[in-house]
């Protein structure tokens, strides 16, 4: 990797954590800088702009998606109800261990209300789309309309992603051996949520 490609790479590692606790709006250019051994001026020379900078996350996280549900496909050969639940599990192990990202995207879903009606780039609406789309072939008589396949859809998505952004406040409110034993039994439940969901 250049030197260019690396300090990109630490900018946006440093980036999306903090997007992640504070939100687009309460995060700084000079927040991120401050956290490397750069200046503010050499971020905005790499990405021009916070706006920038953001979008490139949201880009990198959308690739990183589509990428685990390329994977799911090409071991479930693309086809029927293993297909979605594959994908949606593959997903949810992923961000098991970057739950940062998770919180991220609900962060995004939160505080986009201003800049949602300026947008020029929905960096995720592939990988919804190729959820929707997999939802239909494991169901054709169950969404016989996107629309409620995306429902279903955001639905898991949402239960997974509230599970995993909950664990400081689950594992304080319950204590750390109730919390272990959450986390151990939710992939089974997420199992069966899914075949529900599917019917």
């Amino acid at each position: 990797m250049s030197e260019a490609a690396d300090t990109r790479q630490q900018f946006l590692s440093v980036a999306t954590r903090l997007f992640a606790e504070r939100g687009f709006y309460g995060t700084s250019i000079a927040a991120i800088a401050d956290e490397l051994p750069y200046t503010k001026q050499a971020l905005l020379h790499h990405f021009g702009s916070k706006e920038k900078l953001y979008g490139e996350v949201l880009k990198g996280i959308s690739d990183q998606l589509m990428t685990e549900l390329e994977a799911a496909r090409d071991a479930t050969s693309g086809e029927g109800s293993s297909a979605l639940e594959d994908t949606l599990i593959r997903f949810y192990r992923l961000l098991e261990g970057q739950t940062h990202k998770t919180q991220l995207l609900m962060r995004e879903l939160l505080d986009n209300k201003h800049r949602a009606t300026s947008a020029n780039v929905w960096y995720l609406r592939p990988f919804l789309e190729s959820l929707i789309a997999l939802a239909k072939q494991a169901s054709p008589s169950t969404f016989a309309s996107d629309a409620q396949a995306l429902i279903t859809v955001y639905q898991l998505l949402g239960a997974m992603n509230y599970f995993l952004v909950s664990e400081p406040t689950l594992s304080q409110m319950f204590g750390e051996e109730m919390y272990r034993e959450l986390r151990s039994g939710y992939e089974e439940k997420l199992r069966v949520l899914i075949s529900q969901a599917i019917g």
